[in-house]
């Protein structure tokens, strides 16, 4: 079996979670078990705790925090480091509109994995999302299911078409994706809950979606909407409400 540095780097490589447990302290400094987004993997630092380790890994993976925990099992404590890989973020613009210009731009100024997708290939194009990591001239649904949804994925759907929206919307909110997020004015967004409603999906799920999208900074221009979107996906992204930090 491959060693847990080979191991390890392999997940990297492919994008997948990992977090690595080392004890930094006590009898057994150094031994190393290795977590990944299914769990253990590959070492262990005692039966009794590892499966504590490994919930706790997971969990900072989730936060995307590394630190140091400490654990017992009778009279012996372990002091143990461990350190998260969380899969790269990524951003998944579903209708190549205005908006989405700027928005793959800033996505990608901020460390976002960003794929454009679009049916229509005159707006879906190099030229227009030069920026862009992936574009895909397809329906929302056949390449949501092809790109895979975890939770490093924010959807933003800005098509204003419900035989492009509902489909993409039904997808990420089947999925446990980190952000959904929907264009649209109030009304919009009210009819559209009524119709992905009819089409089975949940109250709780569609409260899960972002609607209207985007944080209350009277954006106007295309480059300010993309502003208050990437905003708000940064603040769900931390865990923070957004508003004025000079009112805190």
């Amino acid at each position: 079996m491959p060693g847990i540095y080979s191991l390890l780097a392999k997940l990297v490589e492919e994008n997948e979670p990992a977090a690595l447990a080392t004890v930094v302290a006590g009898e057994r400094i150094g031994t190393k078990m290795l977590v990944s987004g299914e769990g253990i993997l590959a070492g262990g630092i005692n039966p009794e705790i590892d499966s504590r380790i490994a919930q706790d890994a997971l969990e900072m993976l989730a936060q995307e925090k590394s630190e140091t925990r400490t654990y017992s099992v009778g009279d012996e404590q372990f002091e143990i480091f461990v350190e998260t890989f969380p899969p790269p973020q990524r951003l998944i613009i579903i209708g190549a509109v205005h908006v989405a210009i700027p928005l793959h731009r800033l996505a990608k100024m901020l460390g976002y994995y960003v794929t454009v997708v679009d049916a229509r290939g005159v707006l879906a194009t190099e030229e227009r999302f030069p920026m862009a990591d992936n574009i895909l001239v397809e329906w929302p649904d056949d390449a949501m299911a092809a790109l895979g949804l975890n939770s490093s994925t924010s959807v933003v759907v800005l098509t204003h078409d419900p035989k492009f929206d509902y489909p993409a919307l039904m997808m990420a909110m089947g999925s446990d994706v980190r952000y959904i997020g929907a264009i649209g004015s109030k009304t919009t967004n009210k009819q559209r809950a009524d119709a992905l409603r009819d089409l089975g999906a949940g109250d709780e799920q569609i409260a899960r979606i972002h609607a209207p999208v985007g944080l209350d900074i009277g954006s106007k221009t295309p480059a300010e909407i993309a502003l208050a979107i990437m905003g708000e996906i940064v603040a769900s992204r931390r865990g923070r409400p957004g508003g004025y930090l000079s009112r805190r």
